[in-house]
């Protein structure tokens, strides 16, 4: 068994929930109000923008120049082609350049980028990938899932259609094999350390959709009083 096949082992009840989240079924349905989807647009322009980063962080530590090529080519292909789509939708959804000033992330979004700035800090490119891999991941499967799904809205089929196309699936594959290279001489004490980064990069994917189908708000600006 190869080590990311333990990874998909590992996060099988969050990836099958990820899949069929509320958020994403809306998607491939077709009625998920644009409100949500707006939200989740905000949001993800702000986890985009540092998953770039990270990516270059992860090409700076990266031994092997081939590899730090691919990782600088992928970050930027990736982001050109996600934040193109998300330009896109902002123009259908009418966001505007005051929401865009005004943006806050959500804890989640905070927490997620949070996550995958302090896996750079182990000076270990697999503890890197490993966090960054759930999102290429589960975005692809999304797409080959419901490569068939023709919601009305085209936006959704544009959303779908991203993640299903060759050039994601090929950039996901590269990662898979990327990590698996990277943790071939690993300790088993050590993988479980890299195993540790993408668990928990899973549970925020998943978090992600909840954050976003429930417009998540930080615990002082909801409207609820908590008793403390």
């Amino acid at each position: 068994m190869k080590f990311t096949d333990e990874l998909r082992l590992a996060t099988k009840d969050s990836w099958e929930k990820s899949l069929h989240h509320p958020f994403v079924q809306g998607i491939v349905k077709g009625d998920l109000p644009f409100d949500i989807f707006k939200n989740y647009i905000l949001q993800d322009i702000y986890y985009l923008n540092h998953y770039a980063k990270v990516h270059a962080l992860a090409a700076a530590q990266a031994d092997d120049f081939a590899i730090t090529s691919m990782l600088a080519e992928t970050a930027s292909r990736t982001a050109q082609a996600e934040l193109g789509v998300h330009e896109q939708h902002a123009k259908i959804l009418n966001i505007t350049d005051e929401d865009m000033e005004n943006f806050k992330p959500a804890p989640t979004a905070y927490g997620y980028t949070s996550h995958l700035y302090r896996s750079t800090m182990h000076g270990n490119l697999a503890y890197v990938i490993s966090a960054m891999l759930p999102c290429y991941w589960l975005y692809a499967d999304i797409g080959k899932t419901y490569e068939h799904a023709n919601p009305e809205p085209e936006i959704y089929r544009n959303w779908l259609a991203t993640y299903a196309s060759d050039w994601f699936q090929k950039a996901t594959q590269g990662q898979i094999d990327l990590l698996n290279s990277l943790v071939e001489d690993m300790s088993e004490k050590e993988k479980e350390k890299v195993k540790e980064q993408f668990i928990i990069a899973k549970e925020y994917e998943l978090a992600f959709w909840e954050m976003s189908y429930t417009f998540e708000k930080w615990l002082s600006q909801c409207d609820e009083k908590v008793k403390l």
